[in-house]
């Protein structure tokens, strides 16, 4: 590939922030790292800004830095859409990067993932799981899927459905310290908490109508539901997670539900969120077609 022009030193560029390094870079695009450390500085002296802040231990982006990623990894996007549409004849291909929470990934988006290829064996998806939440307008994905309501941003949502959520323990642990009747009960019990930013410090319940919630403790605190679930099934204590994620697991009795006359029945909607807008590839917005599709069989 050519790295003399404008779009080469925007390869390098997204090149470098993907593998974290020049050296790293270097090595993926095939150049030395002097020659990767060229071409950053040939950008920075046409733009007469800096866009990388160099040490001996770190590589971090400036303000200017992180703008520039921005529009080149959706510049590098709609070159590829487009060249692939003239040379594949209107073929759906490239790159398309998924993100989604670890436990909902694997029992629902891995198989999905699955079906979308091989309707459309020409598109590579690029599936990360994991509960931090990825920037989209930062290039970090192409499509995320994201649980709970959305802040107001640029973004595209579109609502795939929606969650429930129950109260569980194992058997273990319940025949160690007890079945809570009441939901009053948890505050002697330990319970296991999400420590992530959105979620709710406190456990709602419903009695006679009335919806009331409850501030519990416990001396485990994790971003994962899987791992909560998990926990439980330790016998490490009382959790509060999605139902999707120990449905199997109350299928088979591995855990119990609990305190399921005072569920409040709230419901966590799950949304697909993408830039959307006359510029989208093809091949995000058939991604999100087929979740759509897919979720209303």
């Amino acid at each position: 590939m050519d790295f003399n022009g404008r779009s080469g030193e925007m390869s390098v560029f997204v090149t470098v922030a993907q593998e974290g390094s020049l050296s790293a870079a270097a090595r993926a695009l095939g150049l030395t790292p002097s020659a990767v450390s060229r071409i950053i500085a040939r950008a920075e002296q046409r733009l007469g800004t800096r866009l990388l802040l160099r040490t001996t231990r770190a590589l971090t982006f400036t303000a200017e830095g992180e703008a520039f990623l921005r529009g080149a990894r959706r510049i590098l996007a709609d070159m590829d859409e487009v060249e692939g549409a003239i040379t594949d004849q209107g073929v759906p291909k490239g790159r398309l990067r998924v993100s989604a929470a670890l436990g909902h990934g694997r029992l629902t988006i891995v198989p999905l993932v699955a079906a979308f290829t091989a309707r459309y064996p020409n598109i590579v998806v690029d599936l990360s799981l994991g509960d931090e939440v990825v920037d989209i307008l930062a290039g970090q994905a192409d499509v995320a899927i994201r649980f709970g309501h959305l802040p107001d941003s640029p973004l595209t949502a579109r609502r795939l459905g929606h969650t429930g959520q129950v109260v569980v323990a194992s058997l273990d642990y319940l025949k160690r310290h007890g079945t809570p009747l009441e939901p009053e009960d948890l505050l002697k019990h330990n319970c296991l908490r999400f420590n992530f930013r959105r979620a709710e410090a406190n456990w709602p319940f419903i009695r006679d109508g009335k919806e009331f919630s409850l501030k519990v403790s416990g001396n485990i605190e994790c971003s994962s539901g899987e791992a909560l679930a998990q926990f439980a099934r330790l016998g490490a204590g009382v959790a509060r997670i999605g139902e999707f994620t120990v449905r199997e697991d109350l299928q088979r009795g591995t855990l119990i539900p609990l305190l399921q006359a005072f569920n409040p029945g709230d419901e966590e909607p799950i949304h697909a969120v993408f830039v959307g807008g006359a510029a989208m590839p093809a091949r995000v917005r058939l991604f999100v077609d087929f979740l759509l599709e897919q979720h209303r069989m």
